[in-house]
């Protein structure tokens, strides 16, 4: 759940210094790594894992990239010893994936995810949120939860959000949290999905005021009521596939 950038360069320094292998774990930003809205890892570390779908926008699935001293280690590790044959369907998905995010719209996209999550960011800490690290450089945000309400935990934020006001996120630990990680005092919340829908700051910013406000009057159904019927009314304007998308339901 870290929102900022990281030194790969710094990294790479350190584990040159004590002889260690460098592994970047990029499964949720390498989308923004393709569509070149964040730093790109790949020349500093010797192993790149990371997943195929999230920010990416591809099948569920992962890739791994590293130096070539590490290829065949990871090769055989990968099959036979941990996989018994692949799936084609997947690999063909995968290539689809790969393609869209080699296109100059991909860009695009990856350049609003930032700036939906920006703008996101920017207006839960101006209807008091706080927000872990103070803002976002990527796609996604930590949220303190204990900044509007001492007693609201991770887990009742999220369960409220997703079902009485059809938010889906997840609770998220924070730095030094009292809590659990089963509870949290913090949720995590990400703008991928959005904005492939074509939602921009604006929808954005009234996302975080409609969950702001749902947490704040989660004990007056009234609130809760009206934060649904905002949070319904953004994502009938903006369906995840246009009307002529075959198969659309």
């Amino acid at each position: 759940a870290y929102s900022r950038d990281l030194d790969y360069e710094a990294f790479r320094s350190i584990a040159d210094e004590v002889g260690a292998i460098f592994m970047v774990d990029a499964a949720h930003f390498i989308g923004l790594v393709a569509g070149r809205a964040a730093a790109n890892p790949v020349p500093y570390a010797d192993v790149v894992t990371a997943t195929t779908h999230k920010a990416l926008r591809g099948p569920r699935g992962g890739l791994v990239m590293a130096k070539k001293e590490f290829a065949k280690r990871i090769n055989k590790g990968v099959f036979p010893d941990m996989q018994g044959g692949g799936i084609f369907s997947q690999v063909a998905a995968k290539a689809v994936c790969f393609h869209e995010a080699s296109q100059p719209s991909f860009e695009s996209y990856a350049a609003q995810i930032v700036s939906n999550a920006s703008a996101m960011a920017d207006q839960f800490a101006s209807d008091g949120m706080r927000v872990v690290s103070g803002g976002t450089d990527n796609h996604l945000m930590l949220l303190d939860l204990r900044s509007i309400d001492e007693d609201l935990t991770g887990k009742e934020a999220a369960t409220l959000l997703d079902e009485r006001v059809g938010i889906t996120l997840n609770r998220n630990g924070i730095p030094y949290d009292p809590r659990t990680p089963f509870i949290t005092s913090g949720l995590r919340i990400g703008t991928p999905a959005m904005t492939s829908c074509g939602m921009k700051e604006d929808q954005a910013r009234e996302i975080a005021s409609i969950i702001t406000a749902a947490l704040r009057g989660r004990a007056d159904d009234t609130s809760v009521a009206e934060a649904a019927s905002a949070a319904k009314a953004i994502a009938t304007a903006f369906p995840p596939y246009p009307e002529e998308f075959p198969g659309h339901v």
